[in-house]
């Protein structure tokens, strides 16, 4: 099940022919989304080595071909990933490339030279660290550390580890360098031959233990922030460590991982990558009948359906609503499409006493008879996320197969037919991949939820009456400590309102703080309804005496409509003045996402200064005698006073 992607549809018969129909759709003037979408689409299956590898090619030519002309805004995030590590390591790029076009990135995989890892990743002229890196992925393994044979001595195994975590240290070092989105490491997978047996545990010189105490070292650096954790050990631990490794092809061709474990490591790995590019998933949506409860509520009446102890069934589905709560609880939201009677459909929620799920946990709850795909655009619209930031999970197969066809990026795993597996399907699938976990996901649903009670109580007054109603309050601050993982996880995550798409990493971020040609603010967001969280980060850096350059200004379009971009912009304004600066610039670079802020600057008062043939534009806001408007919020925090003065 883990081993083979379960979650995802066979490979479809045809594939070859549907990859070669896109190839030469590739040399055409079609949209650069749409031939994204399609290579996305194909991904979205159980594909062997070799599909993966002829997809990985396809996405590489298509990338030089959309870099060398105009086929408007990419759909997919863009990487350019390193990789080293032990052994031969080019069908693991192609397991990479492959996948992360399933998690909507298109990444170009380099590989470094055999046998060469410590020397690639310490020599700041070598051809890998020279390769205009984002990021790079180290794949070590116990024979390259040096841990293959025990330690029997304490002293000794210490030592060795001591020794191997140093060598990990300092690559780690020099790849930063050169590799502005991180260094992923992959944790090491134990051998599967046992020495002592059970005891190899309690030996600290068995080679098993020598690997844990490295994984642990590993883990305590990603705690830290020095690097992104990828871990393959526990990947090997759900699929089986005898699979995971073959003597054979160790032996042969130095492959560390079993050909047949490559596409499950591709993906293990992909999803980090889409992670780190803002591109999981964000919300759940939940079918009802027979998806959380056994059985047909408006047959079956509250009474009879089938969830809750004291069955195989009803705890199946109770299994379901568990992990759903449980990623809630993580910051992921939670939304019901149903075919059903609003009235019918809630019942469970409010009358059954085995429910897990009840009515205060679902921030959008839609049942009608209408299609699912349109019931989800609307979903979507009311979350305002992007349809590709959902799940749909479905037992129907039809209901699947017509949202696939209709919506290609709404994330659709598939399920088998005995509901025992559907939480497991859906939790190893990886939609919602992190790579931090801030104050502000705690409580992201909760938000998602009185956001839509905001939109609600809108409607019941006019637009001034009802942001005034609710006493927003603005806490602007610099960018700090205490802030630095949200505000790297903002930069990564928003797409839509963004108007440079620049991504920065926690330790770019925390570098800014002291870097005194460049000022990062942070905006939080509370009202009469709770507390927003931290929703909007703004960059600006000196490019001259007279002028200050925003270069990034992103927000949480959870707040759009509230009138936080002229608040934000009278932040900015105080912020430039108080560093003397007479004029803002700023800069618009399209995205397949961001074109709702195409006229941000305009509407704003800046004045055009250039547009490019790509959409690109320039802005300036002349700050002598600018004066902020009347807002519908007040400010505080440490530049509170400086933005009303």
């Amino acid at each position: 099940m883990v081993a083979t992607l379960d979650w995802l549809l066979p490979a479809p018969p045809d594939f070859r022919a549907q990859l070669k129909a896109l190839r030469a759709d590739c040399g055409t003037d079609a949209p650069a989304a749409t031939i994204e979408e399609r290579l996305s689409s194909l991904a979205l299956h159980q594909l062997d080595l070799n599909r993966l590898g002829q997809l990985a090619r396809a996405g590489a030519d298509w990338a030089a071909i959309q870099a060398a002309g105009a086929h408007g805004p990419a759909l997919l995030a863009r990487l350019r990933l390193g990789l080293i590590g032990a052994g031969t390591l080019d069908l693991l790029a192609d397991a990479i490339a492959g996948s992360a076009l399933r998690h909507r990135v298109l990444a170009e995989v380099v590989v470094g030279d055999y046998g060469s890892a410590v020397t690639d990743a310490l020599n700041p002229a070598s051809r890998l660290r020279s390769a205009g890196l984002d990021a790079v992925l180290l794949v070590p393994d116990h024979r390259m550390l040096g841990l293959d044979r025990p330690q029997l001595e304490k002293a000794a195994a210490e030592a060795l580890v001591a020794a191997a975590l140093e060598t990990l240290s300092a690559m780690v070092a020099g790849l930063s360098e050169d590799a502005p989105a991180g260094v992923l490491v992959a944790t090491l997978v134990p051998p599967l031959e046992p020495l002592f047996g059970s005891f190899d545990a309690l030996e600290p010189g068995s080679v098993h233990a020598m690997v844990s105490a490295v994984n642990a070292g590993l883990v305590a650096m990603a705690a830290s922030g020095r690097i992104t954790l990828v871990d393959f050990a526990r990947a090997a631990s759900w699929a089986g460590l005898a699979g995971w490794h073959d003597d054979a092809q160790w032996h042969a061709a130095k492959l560390a991982i079993s050909p047949d474990m490559l596409p499950l490591a591709g993906d293990m790995v992909a999803r980090v990558l889409g992670a780190l590019r803002g591109t999981s998933r964000k919300a759940l949506v939940l079918d009802l009948d027979n998806t959380l409860w056994g059985g047909i509520i408006g047959d079956d009446g509250v009474d009879g359906i089938a969830v809750g102890q004291g069955s195989a069934r009803g705890e199946a589905h109770l299994a379901v609503q568990a992990l759903a709560l449980a990623l809630r609880s993580r910051g992921v939201v939670l939304a019901v499409c149903s075919k059903n009677e609003e009235a019918t459909a809630k019942a469970p929620f409010t009358d059954h006493p085995d429910m897990l799920l009840r009515d205060e946990h679902i921030a959008v709850f839609v049942a009608n008879w209408g299609d699912k795909a349109t019931n989800l655009r609307a979903i979507a619209a009311a979350l305002n996320i992007g349809l590709d930031a959902l799940v749909f999970l479905d037992d129907n197969p039809v209901e699947r197969a017509q949202v696939r066809r209709e919506l290609p990026m709404v994330a659709v795993p598939e399920l088998p037919e005995d509901p025992a597996h559907y939480a497991r399907m859906l939790a190893m699938a990886g939609y919602f991949e992190a790579v931090s976990f801030a104050a502000e996901d705690r409580v992201r649903a909760d938000a998602y939820k009185a956001n839509a009670e905001r939109a609600a109580f809108a409607g019941t007054s006019d637009m001034a009456g009802y942001l005034a109603s609710l006493d927003m309050v603005v806490e602007v601050r610099p960018f700090d400590s205490m802030g630095r993982a949200r505000i790297a996880q903002l930069i990564n995550k928003s797409n839509q309102f963004n108007l440079t798409t620049r991504r920065y990493t926690e330790a770019e971020v925390a570098a800014l703080e002291t870097d005194r040609q460049a000022v990062g603010l942070q905006f939080r967001l509370a009202d009469r309804f709770g507390d927003n969280g931290m929703i909007a980060v703004v960059i600006l850096r000196q490019s001259s005496e007279a002028t200050l350059e925003i270069d990034s200004w992103l927000m949480s379009c959870r707040v759009l409509g509230r009138r936080m971009e002229e608040a934000t912009l009278a932040a900015i304004v105080a912020a430039a003045r108080a560093r003397s600066a007479a004029t803002l610039l700023g800069r618009y670079r399209p995205s397949a996402k961001n074109a709702m802020v195409a006229d941000h600057y305009a509407r704003l008062g800046f004045e055009p200064v250039s547009t490019a043939e790509d959409g690109s534009s320039e802005w300036r806001l002349a700050l002598a005698g600018w004066q902020p408007p009347e807002l519908p919020m007040r400010f505080e925090g440490p530049m509170a006073e400086l933005v009303a003065a």
